[in-house]
């Protein structure tokens, strides 16, 4: 017997789809609009890296997806956000509660000011548990120290009795990722994880998520600044700038034809590993104010390939047959005009 329509459907659905999001923030100075029409997909078990500055959306994308974003100032001003099939932006508030931190999960870019001080850390991943699963206090606290074991947390008993200012930054994030896995979401979001960690920690917490993506079989979304992290970790990226996404690939594809001219400077400001010393090239000027983008390609006035009719009129975000989509009138060539 054949599945009906609506299951076919859903099977052909990707786990999680932002589709032509909008968010928009008004204040004294007009409106922000610091989410402008993104939309990608994310399909179970695989890893999106999302990149640009700071200031280019990629958090309050993520915020979005969560309903996270204060209203007032923000609004959701158009777009779908679809996780298996549901819009998120149209469910009511107590059903989004279901979905956040146990369908769908973040680990949030500072632990410091994302946990409860005054609560044990064992205590703040039991309550989640508690909330979302209906555990007892006692299986909740079982569970919280079990989680704390597998993300390779010394001596999780004793550390589920600490409070986060006992701890180091490599140990708080840990403790962020037990709290954002203790669900077994299928979906995370993991905003800058590795922000304030030096190189060592950070290669631990990175493979560390990793490994336990694999084993739970969930998807997963990579906000970073570090395009290394996305080359080795990533199947997909996602470059935004000015609040818009301006080029999308599979990561190989992306490292090895980059189209745009704005990833293209995004690669060229990496350091290398070689022997000789050299200034590392900069991008010239300042991402502008979401408040004050003017009609056009945002990334004109920085671009060297601009012509006057970048100024004046938006490129069309277009996709090849191999997946790679980029938004510019010159990226077929791939140098100046």
């Amino acid at each position: 017997m054949s599945a009906a329509p609506s299951v076919m459907a859903e099977m052909d659905l990707p786990l999680l789809r932002v589709e032509n999001l909008r968010t928009y923030f008004d204040t004294l100075d007009g409106t922000v609009r610091s989410v402008d029409g993104v939309s990608y997909d994310v399909q179970a078990g695989q890893t999106l890296g999302v990149v640009g500055e700071s200031g280019c959306g990629k958090s309050v994308t993520a915020l979005s997806i969560l309903r996270l974003i204060p209203h007032p100032p923000g609004r959701y001003a158009g777009g779908r956000i679809l996780f298996r099939g549901q819009d998120l932006l149209a469910l009511s508030e107590r059903d989004m509660r279901a979905v956040r931190g146990d369908r769908i999960a973040m680990v949030f870019q500072e632990p410091m000011s994302s946990l409860n001080p005054v609560m044990t850390v064992g205590r703040q991943i039991a309550e989640v548990v508690q909330l979302h699963q209906g555990k007892t206090r006692r299986e909740s606290m079982d569970w919280a120290v079990e989680m704390l074991r597998q993300v390779q947390m010394p001596e999780p008993q004793r550390r589920a009795r600490e409070y986060p200012f006992q701890m180091s930054g490599g140990m708080r994030q840990r403790v962020m990722i037990a709290l954002a896995l203790a669900c077994r979401p299928d979906v995370l979001i993991a905003d800058e994880p590795t922000t304030a960690l030096d190189v060592t920690v950070q290669a631990q917490v990175l493979d560390l998520l990793q490994d336990l993506q694999q084993r739970l079989g969930m998807a997963m979304v990579l906000i970073t600044h570090d395009l290394g992290v996305v080359a080795e970790h990533c199947d997909r990226v996602v470059v935004m700038y000015a609040g818009r996404k301006v080029e999308e690939a599979p990561v190989q594809r992306l490292f090895e034809r980059p189209r745009h001219p704005y990833t293209r400077a995004l690669m060229a400001s990496m350091p290398l590993m070689d022997t000789k010393l050299r200034r590392l090239p900069e991008i010239a000027g300042m991402l502008p104010p979401p408040c004050q983008l003017q009609s056009g390609c945002a990334f004109a006035p920085r671009c060297a390939q601009a012509q006057p009719h970048c100024r004046n009129e938006a490129p069309a975000f277009e996709t090849d047959a191999e997946g790679h989509g980029v938004a510019c009138f010159f990226a077929g060539s791939g140098a100046a005009p």
